[in-house]
């Protein structure tokens, strides 16, 4: 969003960011259902009575590793060598 000159607003819901992405890049649409799902870790799993699984936290972090790589690939961001 910085990148085009939009303004960035302060929320850890991702669909609401891809929504104000879409129009300049509609390739981040099939990014729709992971950003749903990661959406829901952003807050309620960080406060007390509220866990993930193992099976969530593996597949959340799936689609963060995706999500990272794509918006690093249409940023034309190199992804790093591991040592």
């Amino acid at each position: 969003m910085e990148e085009l000159g939009l303004a960035v607003p302060k929320t850890h819901y991702l669909a609401l960011l891809l929504s104000a992405l879409a129009p300049h890049h509609p390739s981040l649409n099939s990014w729709r259902r992971g950003l749903l799902f990661l959406s829901a870790f952003a807050v309620a799993a960080r406060y007390p009575g509220r866990q993930a699984s193992k099976r969530q936290a593996v597949a959340a972090l799936r689609w963060a590793e995706r999500v990272r790589t794509q918006a690093r690939a249409l940023l034309g961001i190199r992804e790093r060598r591991k040592r």
